[in-house]
């Protein structure tokens, strides 16, 4: 019996197009970098233009903006990719985010900073389009592992994007990060352009793109009703409220609590990503073997949550080995509930429905990252550096019985 269950694995494994597994993996790897490389030095971008004690509140905005916007083009972008395919609107977003990252490089005053965020962040939806792909490329009894697999190389992309962004910022000035980013995510236009095959056959496709399909709300709406789906995007939309809040104020926290330039500062955002790669390959296979996609999703909340006991730890003690090992405890979390998260999204709909739920989970993301970094900011300089921390443990403790309720209703 097992021998016959090892062999239909390996027969589903072989209808994988390997030449659009390579593009996508190679997608993500570059939106990783692209993304991460600017990550360590954006509070420095903006401090000329603002005072020290505002600064915070425009890094979280610069953050919220691009949110916002995401949230708004991620369901107009699955509807097209639904209807038309996933290779355009892949092709767009990748060279509008290119476009983003060199207005922001540019600069010269804050206005073009938000210009450059708003621009990248209308074609920010293109991450909900790429989990698309892969679910259009992935048997559906693959779906998590090869999610995983996804993690792990946008973890290797975000592991080498901050230490690569602080280390040219330092030499070479705080801007060569942004054009660098710009660089990269156009050699993946390229890339793209000559190499990557459609992934959603005609027949999957939707013969027409109703307008109620382009409302964010509306989208969202309908997403959250969908049975056992809406709890899942509830308890995710409680995660990642603090974590947005997190990423946003994590430079501007470092520089206040410990002074530190923009390579130390890419060194510990890419701790996640190492952390992506190293639960990836050696942890979560084996959790797979023997935990439910929710129970792993569970596992890695409760170590985020340890995560920000630890961050919080070290602003009030001013002792950095604290926030190391919080870092690497909360990115070991991170790291194991994102592909177990999209693997419960991706199976509770069809084919012809992922570009729509992918959608709807990238806007609610982007609702959270919206809400996120406004309220850490805000909290940030009205009641303390360890405030947004204090936010995370309180929502995700509350996640918590939300997503367990969603394995209870499953096995019903």
């Amino acid at each position: 019996m097992l021998k016959l269950k090892s062999n239909n694995e390996k027969n589903e494994e072989q209808t994988i197009d390997k030449k659009a597994l390579l593009f996508g993996l190679m997608s993500v790897f570059l939106v990783g970098i692209g993304f991460t490389i600017i990550t360590p030095v954006v509070p420095f971008l903006v401090q000329p233009y603002t005072n020290s004690s505002n600064q915070a509140i425009f890094v979280t905005l610069l953050t919220s903006v691009y949110a916002f916007c995401v949230f708004f083009a991620a369901p107009g972008l699955g509807a097209l990719s639904d209807r038309y395919g996933r290779r355009p609107v892949l092709l767009i977003s990748f060279l509008g985010s290119a476009i983003g990252y060199t207005v922001f490089g540019i600069g010269g005053a804050i206005w073009v900073l938000f210009a450059g965020r708003i621009i990248e962040g209308i074609t920010g939806g293109d991450i909900s389009t790429i989990f698309a792909y892969f679910a259009d490329i992935t048997p559906r009894e693959q779906r998590t592992k090869i999610f995983g697999w996804v993690s792990a190389v946008t973890g290797i992309g975000t592991a080498l994007g901050p230490t690569l962004g602080g280390l040219i910022a330092d030499r070479f000035g705080y801007s060569a990060p942004m054009f660098l980013a710009a660089i990269i995510t156009m050699l993946n236009v390229i890339f793209g352009f000559f190499f990557i095959p459609e992934s959603l056959e005609k027949k999957n496709r939707l013969e027409a793109i109703p307008l109620v399909r382009l409302n964010p709300f509306t989208q969202l709406l309908n997403v959250l009703s969908m049975k056992n789906v809406g709890r899942i995007l509830i308890s995710a939309f409680l995660i990642w409220v603090p974590n947005g809040s997190l990423q946003a104020i994590f430079s501007q926290f470092s520089i206040d609590t410990f002074n530190w330039k923009p390579a130390i500062i890419g060194l510990m955002f890419s701790i996640i990503g190492i952390q992506d790669i190293l639960s990836q390959s050696l942890i979560m296979p084996r959790l797979l073997l023997k935990l439910s996609d929710s129970q792993i999703a569970i596992l890695g909340m409760t170590s985020e949550i340890i995560g920000y006991l630890l961050i919080g730890a070290s602003a009030l003690f001013s002792y950095y080995p604290l926030i190391i090992a919080g870092m690497f405890v909360f990115g070991f979390g991170d790291s194991i509930f994102g592909p177990s998260f999209n693997g419960m999204i991706s199976k509770s709909v069809d084919a012809g429905e992922q570009g729509r739920i992918q959608g709807g989970s990238q806007s609610i993301q982007a609702l959270a990252r919206i809400i996120g970094p406004i309220v850490g900011g805000q909290i940030y300089v009205l009641l303390g550096h360890t405030a947004p921390v204090v936010m995370g443990i309180v929502l995700i403790t509350a996640a918590i019985p939300v997503l367990y309720k969603v394995k209870l209703v499953s096995l019903k």
